[in-house]
């Protein structure tokens, strides 16, 4: 992005703009500022609330809309994207610390038969990698008592030139290595002979 940049620009974790986005708008309030974010800036929590904020304070604000991660996936992985259900995060786990909540909306969604895109965590310096999300949510269904999902997509680099989309049971995609991050994960519901057709030569199902 650097040769594209008009002026000099500022990288930002999740938490300066979700805990403490006053220099944004501190600046937005003396001048023009491009906040500058991966898909489309809108499907976050976060980033709506920011635009509320800069409303409140008078500030007047503008989108420019882009391919989202839910668009990206359906395309790459040739689910229907009105077969999707509530989304979920799978985080990294902390001493003491381990949710099962996620687990929880992919079996919420496999019983109304429909999809689940899982978000994977990101941590400074630090982002999980489908193998490992796949050996949490199977760890989760130990811990509930479930059977884990028998299902998998997972997807790496989506919008880049090299991404790489991989279907299988969940021993498959422990073992397959995906590269470079980001990835991301769908938990499919049963499959549409279209979708299944799609997996089988996208994604060597």
């Amino acid at each position: 992005m650097k040769p594209l940049q008009m002026r000099p620009g500022c990288v930002l974790g999740r938490e300066d703009v979700e805990g403490e986005p006053r220099e944004i708008l501190e600046r937005a309030a003396r001048g023009r500022v491009a906040f500058l974010t991966g898909g489309d800036p809108m499907v976050s929590t976060t980033h709506a609330d920011l635009r509320m904020r800069a409303a409140a304070a008078g500030i007047e604000t503008s989108i420019i809309h882009a391919s989202s991660i839910s668009s990206a996936v359906s395309g790459l992985s040739g689910l229907q994207n009105y077969r999707f259900g509530k989304s979920c995060s799978v985080p990294f786990p902390a001493k003491g610390w381990f949710p099962t909540a996620p687990l929880e909306t992919v079996a919420a969604n496999l019983a109304l038969n429909l999809h689940t895109l899982v978000y994977l965590d990101i941590q400074k310096d630090r982002y999980m990698r489908i193998p490992e999300a796949v050996a949490l949510l199977e760890e989760m269904a130990e811990k509930r008592g479930i059977e884990p999902p028998g299902l998998y997509v997972g997807i790496a680099r989506a919008g880049s030139e090299s991404p790489v989309v991989v279907a299988g049971t969940g021993a498959k995609l422990r073992e397959t290595e995906f590269g470079a991050p980001l990835h991301i994960l769908v938990v499919p519901a049963d499959l549409h002979p279209m979708e299944r057709e799609y997996l089988e030569i996208f994604a060597g199902l």
